[in-house]
């Protein structure tokens, strides 16, 4: 498989400006077992652009990500994608998106993205997902960053994930207030609310010094 249309994307669009905020989504290189999981997906990315933020996320055009990325284009918005070049014939790359960072690695794709975001939503996903939500509330714990941190509780998906995470803070592991930085929401909605005010993205973000 090839990606000729990637040195254009970055030759193209690396430095054009960014109109508008982004929020960083995270959710599943899969489509998941029910629809909803792509639909709602699809939906956040259009609600996103519908009230004026633009999308961060990790690249790829299948999957629930693909998916939020399509809501974002489809409706004329910014989306913005982070991908490790290893990574290209596991997740296909975006060929609509705005911006495209090809990485060395899993950890400046995150910080990237990180650096990026105004805010972070976490949809359904797998290990992946899993890792970036429990990286980026360790990263708030100490202090790295103080941005708003959402799951998007689609379908109950993370019903036992939140569960457990009040069994870390009864067990004394997890301060409460690490845990009531986490957001849940349980609608698009609930989500878009919950996100800051628009403020205008820094066009000057130099991501090469990541």
């Amino acid at each position: 498989m090839t990606y000729d249309y990637l040195p254009q994307i970055r030759a193209q669009q690396q430095r054009e400006p960014l109109p508008v905020p982004l929020v960083a989504v995270y959710c599943g290189s899969r489509v998941g077992s029910a629809s909803i999981y792509a639909e709602s997906a699809y939906e956040l990315g259009a609600a996103l652009v519908a009230h004026g933020y633009g999308l961060v996320y990790g690249g790829a055009v299948i999957g629930c990500m693909g998916a939020v990325a399509d809501g974002v284009i489809d409706s004329g918005g910014v989306a913005v994608g982070v991908i490790p070049e290893f990574m290209l014939g596991r997740e296909v790359a975006h060929a609509r998106l705005t911006r495209l960072h090809l990485t060395d690695t899993m950890h400046t794709r995150k910080a990237i993205m990180a650096e990026y975001a105004s805010a972070f939503i976490t949809l359904p996903g797998g290990l992946g997902t899993l890792e970036e939500i429990m990286e980026i509330a360790t990263w708030r714990q100490l202090y790295q960053h103080d941005k708003p941190m959402l799951i998007l509780n689609i379908n109950g998906f993370y019903d036992r994930l939140i569960e457990h995470l009040h069994v870390t803070v009864e067990q004394g592991f997890m301060q409460p207030a690490d845990l009531t930085r986490l957001v849940v929401c349980h609608t698009i909605d609930e989500a878009i609310a919950a996100l800051p005010p628009i403020i205008k993205m820094d066009d000057d973000l130099d991501v090469d010094k990541i």
